[in-house]
């Protein structure tokens, strides 16, 4: 897409070291990132390049040693602990590779949950529920519980969960990890009916096919990033 405005995330300078008794380790080191509303990025990298560490700090899970950080205008330094709680309800879709449902809850329930968080009105929360899982093509599994649903199932619930609260961005971590090729393939096809809406959307990823379903790749090796594919990402 054509990158017009200002970016909605904005990484300058991000460091994150960790302590390991007396020695530190340095796991990024010096990210500069811009992301523009309605792009669909793909962040690649093997295992230990960082790529998850960045993860986390986009999703704001984590924070950054050095940097700054800007989502949808806001400076994330400058947020405390309840206000990220806030941010990462209402900005951020999370999508794992491992689905991340509660094994005690119906696909309803599950995509209900980060509504009930929103203070979402309960006939809004119906509606919008309804409106997600029919998206994502499981109308008709609305009140089945994870362990009766295939693994593509399960990941579509998480993908409704995820859009439910219309976020800013959408952050997808190995989202066909656990998937075989053609269900990969359904939630890939699921991501560019997405994306055309004009959703945002980072996909985390090692699996250069996967990557190359998105519309700009950046790679990321020893901690740091670089514009497209490298050849041994």
């Amino acid at each position: 897409m054509e990158k017009t405005g200002e970016p909605i995330l904005r990484m300058r300078g991000i460091t994150k070291e960790y302590e390991m008794g007396e020695e530190v380790s340095v796991v990024l080191k010096g990210i500069d990132l811009d992301v523009y509303r309605g792009e669909f990025l793909a962040i690649l990298g093997p295992s230990g390049s960082g790529k998850s560490t960045l993860m986390n700090i986009i999703g704001c899970l984590d924070v950054p040693t050095s940097g700054t950080y800007e989502l949808n205008g806001k400076l994330i330094a400058d947020e405390d602990e309840k206000s990220l709680a806030q941010i990462r309800n209402k900005e951020v879709g999370f999508i794992f590779q491992s689905f991340h449902l509660l094994q005690k809850q119906d696909a309803w329930s599950n995509v209900e949950l980060p509504l009930i968080y929103a203070n979402l009105p309960e006939k809004r929360r119906r509606e919008r529920v309804e409106e997600m899982l029919t998206k994502v093509g499981l109308a008709e599994k609305m009140h089945h519980f994870p362990n009766q649903l295939s693994g593509g199932q399960q990941q579509r619930v998480a993908i409704a969960r995820a859009i439910a609260t219309e976020p800013t961005i959408l952050l997808a971590d190995e989202p066909t990890g656990a998937l075989d090729q053609k269900t990969g393939a359904q939630v890939m096809e699921l991501f560019h009916s997405l994306n055309s809406e004009g959703r945002t959307i980072i996909m985390i990823t090692h699996d250069a096919k996967i990557a190359s379903h998105a519309g700009r790749i950046v790679s990321i090796l020893d901690g740091n990033i670089c514009e497209g594919q490298l050849e041994d990402a």
